[in-house]
């Protein structure tokens, strides 16, 4: 028998049993929303994020709007909605990931160097709302200093000049190769140190074997030809403008910590990979990157990128380092054989705007997304093979907006795992044309093909269809065969039938694919059925043009966005409206010329950064009026 002791024993562990395994061990639901702290992190050129991290909202209800205005006074404005981010943690990364309960969102194209107020509201049905406000500013392009001690430098003495230089310095080089470059000093806020060649002419240039910015700060180099990689790592509000790069591996920082707060802007950057099938996607015969960061705050626009893998990118699993408030804007894409843009790991308010991708094998890649929001907005896919955008590896957060797709197989094709997409007011042409492409395929002609969309996902007023093959949408696992029974039975209440004939100039349907193929012109035709045809979504679409937004990326009526390097003026902000009648003119000219007559030494009249003012700043403003080298010809720059 049994001591007494053994009998209490025997009790005590039972009870711990049954008080392990019929208890519940989770809290209990926390609908209301606690508000914690808000902050705007890595203020970018024209962007800036806006992050509330709360508790509860278990129900996940709560909303937060945002309105704002220059500081300096100003009307409010609308933005866009921050988006609900619930908790997560990665799947499948060799690395764990993890991030909180926010509201989170970014307000859009906003000016350089301007202290912005914003007021957000955040609102919960089951308790907890509040108003808040917050001061951000967004960063300034990156130029020389106005008062630059020029020095000047040739392939013998490059060395020993560049050690001594202080902030504020700019070197001017001499034609001539300078074999492996690197920057020896580093520059100040305001004052950075700037490399360049004498002459922008083609025939002088200065040609570097590779050019490392490692671990430097506040250092711009402006218009080297550069025939291997450019080193970014640990490199902090760098700049490399106006360069021409031709390796494998082109603009890169590939380990953490990667690159902070570093502008890449108006390069030209080339690669080898050629547009074959067995070249194409992940196990196909490609490899480099174009350019390749991890960091935040990193802004890459107006580059034109052509022959690689993946032609801009983010790193992936053990190369990620903060991929927080990264720009991607108004690049110039050919021949991505993997990826157009690979913006993977992204970590929040990673923002993939008005970009133009021709012949690319995947066009916008998040594989995945880590909580998001990752924006794609306003890009233009011609001559797409597989996905137009790939949200694998459970990708979160991805928000999709004003895209115009026009690819062979399945058009609007998202065959992965993504959840809490929200998409709006694309435009997507899939059709004839479909098989396979090396290990891949595209898919088979269809105007829809995301059946792994879940509860999770949010899609309405996208205009699909397709060019030689019948209509089918498939949506989760609905399969609709018209438009109008895909409204009935599904979310899509207002998605639009679309064709080849919504674009104005009659751009070829890009079959067969392997063709390699120019840029597409797909501006609308008036009056078609993407006209008129969207959502509005304050603070992206709010200049529409109609009664209404369109779909796609290219708004009836409205200038089309510059793709790639703009002229060298417009690069570096030098304003051409000398005179402030908004415009640049003849009259611009004259007030320069008034102004030195003055006083030489003025800030802005060297505008060649020679040293000081001579005939050639007066040509070189002509030029630049002339040619439509003007800032002022680039908003949002």
């Amino acid at each position: 028998m049994p001591t007494t002791s053994a009998k209490i024993i025997a009790r005590i562990i039972f009870i711990v049993l049954i008080t392990a395994f019929c208890i519940p061990s989770s809290a209990p639901a926390q609908d209301d929303t606690t508000p914690g702290a808000l902050s705007s992190p890595y203020p970018t050129i024209i962007n800036l994020a806006v992050v509330w991290e709360i508790t509860g909202d278990d129900n996940l209800n709560a909303v937060a709007t945002v309105r704002y205005r220059r500081e300096s006074g100003d009307r409010w404005r609308q933005g866009m909605p921050l988006r609900r981010v619930p908790a997560g943690r990665s799947v499948d990364s060799s690395v764990p990931f993890s991030w909180t309960d926010k509201l989170s969102g970014s307000i859009f194209d906003l000016e350089e160097d301007t202290a912005y107020e914003i007021e957000v509201t955040l609102s919960d049905p089951d308790g907890g709302g509040q108003v808040r406000t917050l001061t951000a500013r967004t960063r300034a392009i990156p130029r020389a200093a106005a008062d630059s001690v020029v020095k000047t430098a040739s392939p013998s003495n490059y060395a020993d000049i560049a050690a001594g230089e202080q902030p504020g310095d700019v070197i001017l080089l001499a034609p001539g190769n300078y074999g492996y470059g690197f920057a020896y000093t580093d520059g100040a806020p305001a004052r950075p140190v700037v490399i360049r060649p004498a002459s922008r002419h083609p025939d002088s240039a200065a040609v570097f074997d590779s050019f490392s910015l490692r671990g430097r700060k506040h250092v711009i180099i402006d218009g080297l030809s550069v025939n291997g990689k450019v080193d970014l790592i640990s490199a902090e509000e760098c700049a490399v403008v106006r360069c021409i790069v031709n390796a494998t591996y082109g603009i890169t920082a590939t380990q953490p910590p990667g690159a902070k707060n570093c502008y890449i802007a108006d390069n030209v950057v080339s690669g080898t990979v050629t547009w074959e099938a067995d070249n194409m996607g992940a196990s196909g015969n490609n490899v480099g990157e174009g350019i390749q960061l991890t960091g935040p705050g990193n802004v890459i626009c107006y580059n034109q990128v052509t022959g690689y893998r993946d032609c801009i990118s983010t790193m992936e699993d053990n190369g990620v380092a903060d991929q927080y408030c990264i720009d991607i804007y108004n690049n110039d894409i050919y021949r991505g054989l993997d990826d157009g843009i690979e913006a993977d790991f992204a970590q929040g308010n990673c923002r993939i705007m008005r970009n133009r991708l021709t012949n690319c094998f995947m066009g916008l890649s998040s594989q995945p997304g880590l909580g998001g929001p990752t924006y794609f907005i306003r890009n233009v896919m011609y001559n797409i093979i597989d996905n137009p955008f790939k949200l694998s590896r459970h990708s979160q957060g991805d928000v999709i907006l004003h895209n115009t797709v026009v690819k062979v197989g399945d058009g609007l094709r998202i065959i992965h795992d993504p959840v809490y997409a929200y998409l709006r007011n694309d435009l997507a042409i899939g059709g004839r044309g479909g098989g396979r492409f090396g290990n891949y395929g595209s898919g088979e002609g269809r105007a829809l093909e995301f059946y792994q969309a879940d509860s999770t996902t949010s899609i309405d007023y996208e205009g699909i269809g397709t060019e030689g093959t019948s209509f089918l949408a498939k949506l989760g696992d609905i399969k609709t065969y018209s438009i109008q029974e895909l409204r009935e039975k599904t979310q899509m209440k207002h998605a639009v039938l679309v064709d080849m004939g919504v674009f104005a100039h009659g751009p070829e349907f890009p079959d067969p694919a392997l063709t390699e193929r120019a840029p597409a012109d797909l501006r609308l035709r008036s009056g078609s059925a993407a006209v008129d045809a969207g959502l509005l979504i304050p603070g992206i679409n709010d200049n529409y043009t109609g009664s209404a937004p369109d779909l796609g990326a290219l708004e009836w009526g409205a200038a089309v966005p510059h793709y790639g390097p703009r002229p060298p003026a417009a690069a570096l902000g030098s304003g051409c409206d000398r005179d402030g009648d908004g415009r640049a003119g003849v009259g611009d000219v004259l007030r320069m010329l008034l102004t030195a007559r003055h006083d030489t030494t003025l800030a802005g009249l060297d505008r060649n950064s020679d040293g000081s003012f001579t005939d050639g700043d007066v040509l070189l403003l002509l030029e630049d009026i002339i040619g439509g080298g003007c800032p002022e010809s680039y908003p949002g720059l």
